[in-house]
């Protein structure tokens, strides 16, 4: 039986397949070069196919006062996005899960892990990793990632394979978008991609009317757990030094964008963590 997830990704690979794989140059929201080769629509679909298998495989926090918490800190970034960002519904889901993770995918999908509660101890910290997270998504870092990976093995081997039902490409293909091989382990992306995401992040938030300085504190908590051992969710960041210096050279631009947003009466209220 063909699941939705099968036939998203026959349709991406069928699309790399017939076309010739021409460069295609894209540019990030920093203003980054990027190589994107595949229509948002496809990576949509993947997006939305690979957080349903989630939800299906993966246990699901119920409490209500969580949901509404992270749904309300979630609603306010993407609030604040535009263009084809805006007009898609967001799904938000709490996962039980003990890691200090998130991620959001192409579709408008977001989940939220909750062992995150444990670094995030406020709204606003919650927000600096929700504004990461869907940072990727408006730089098509998982569109970016597939392609290069295309690219780099011509798009055949990974073409022929997975058209046929190899597990193994179809693994390939969901690593690719950010997805490990057991659904719910999350992948990194690189550093450039975090980097980049860390900056878009933290612009979301402080339009949001979530204090940016939070984030700088919210990646210090990151740090912290597991006895001074970066978590999983960091295992391809840039190192501490690096993050809270970029991080602290981008903050007068967007205290700026915060105060702004404060004045306009951007005045987010969704409580406290659960854990609290």
């Amino acid at each position: 039986m063909i699941t939705r997830f099968s036939r998203a990704l026959r349709g991406l690979l069928k699309l790399a397949a017939v076309a010739t794989l021409v460069v295609a140059c894209a540019t990030s929201p920093t203003g980054r070069k990027q190589l994107i080769l595949l229509p948002d629509s496809q990576m949509d679909q993947l997006g939305v196919a690979s957080y349903t298998e989630m939800k299906k495989s993966q246990p699901i926090e119920t409490d209500d006062s969580s949901n509404a918490y992270v749904r309300c800190v979630a609603e306010a970034i993407t609030n604040e996005l535009s263009g084809k960002w805006a007009r898609q519904a967001w799904e938000v889901t709490v996962f039980k899960d003990d890691s200090a993770n998130a991620f959001a995918l192409p579709g408008g999908k977001i989940g939220v892990h909750t062992g995150l509660f444990k670094a995030a101890r406020n709204q606003n910290q919650l927000a600096a990793v929700l504004g990461h997270e869907v940072g990727h998504v408006l730089a098509r870092h998982g569109n970016e990632r597939v392609s290069t990976n295309l690219v780099a093995q011509t798009g055949l081997q990974i073409t022929a394979a997975a058209l046929g039902g190899s597990e193994t490409k179809r693994q390939a293909i969901l690593a690719a978008l950010g997805v490990g091989a057991q659904l719910g382990i999350l992948l990194p992306f690189s550093r450039k991609h975090e980097s980049e995401a860390d900056l878009i992040g933290l612009e979301l938030m402080a339009k949001a009317g979530f204090d940016p300085r939070e984030s700088v504190r919210l990646w210090e908590n990151m740090g912290k757990l597991g006895g001074g051992k970066p978590p999983e969710f960091l295992s391809t960041h840039p190192s501490g030094k690096t993050r809270m210096h970029d991080l602290n050279k981008a903050m007068p631009k967007a205290m700026a964008l915060y105060e702004a947003a404060r004045r306009q009466g951007k005045h987010p209220q969704c409580g406290k963590p659960p854990s609290s």
